[in-house]
């Protein structure tokens, strides 16, 4: 492996950290959302109808937080299609 791509991919773990079926599923409930343009509160809402026990409880304190987290996922997902693609070829 790339040395490069294995230190993104061992930072990535560690942003990201250990997450369970449900937080994944959660997550991806999230992106989702972000991605068809939702603005984060609503993605957070939608995600909490399909999966209440990971519901994020925010404010204005620490929304900015979580949006940059979730914009870090958005970006991980499609760095890691890419790569996907790239070694389908």
């Amino acid at each position: 492996m790339d040395k490069m791509l294995k230190q993104y991919l061992d930072r990535a773990k560690e942003i990201i950290g250990k997450r369970t079926a449900s937080e994944i599923a959660h997550d991806n409930e999230v992106v989702d959302a972000l991605n068809s343009g939702f603005l984060i509160e609503a993605a957070l809402s939608l995600a909490a109808q399909h999966h209440p026990s990971e519901a994020l409880q925010w404010d204005s304190g620490n929304i900015n937080e979580i949006a940059t987290y979730y914009d870090y996922l958005k970006d991980h997902e499609n760095i890691m299609k890419k790569l996907q693609m790239k070694n389908m070829n």
